[in-house]
């Protein structure tokens, strides 16, 4: 049984990235150290699938240094919170940070209690690069869990720094 889901591999200067797509636009970035498994073990990998023509240009473009903001058709599943938390993700601006619990404000939640439901949602975006949760932080400025490790998320973070030409840290 075919599940229409096409992956791919790509290099990037954080390790081998696979992405996976649907008919209708991108399902899961894929992280060198990620934990996670595909979305389906029954996923042909065809790098000419819909939309990952794309995704491997903009991501190439992201890594060197040419694009700051990516316009790519998604195709994720979550719960009601999580996608509320994944759209404000997308809202950060390039080469800035935020909190966990600035982003439970701008999803309407108390940031006293629901930074941890953010950092919950943050943890499972399945689309990382992307939906860029390597932007946010903890309220000290410390950088967190990120799935494809802390090595990787302080690379993302210097990356954009240096290419916006401003000091994150």
């Amino acid at each position: 049984m075919d599940s229409g889901l096409r992956s791919c591999t790509i290099p990037s200067p954080i390790g081998e990235l696979l992405l996976v797509a649907s008919s209708k636009g991108l399902v899961q970035v894929f992280l060198p150290s990620s934990k996670g498994v595909p979305a389906t073990n029954e996923e042909r990998h065809d790098p000419s699938a819909h939309c990952l023509p794309a995704a491997r240009t903009q991501l190439h473009d992201y890594f060197n240094g040419t694009l700051t903001a990516f316009d790519l058709p998604l195709d994720v599943t979550g719960s009601d919170f999580q996608q509320h938390v994944w759209a404000a993700l997308r809202e950060i601006p390039y080469a800035t940070t935020i909190s966990y619990g600035e982003i439970a404000s701008r999803v309407g939640a108390d940031p006293r209690t629901a930074s941890r439901a953010v950092g919950l949602a943050s943890g499972s975006n399945p689309i990382a690069i992307v939906v860029p949760c390597h932007r946010v932080i903890g309220a000290d400025g410390d950088l967190t869990g990120y799935a494809g490790g802390i090595h990787a998320k302080r690379w993302l973070l210097d990356h954009e720094a240096k290419v916006a030409g401003t000091v994150l840290f």
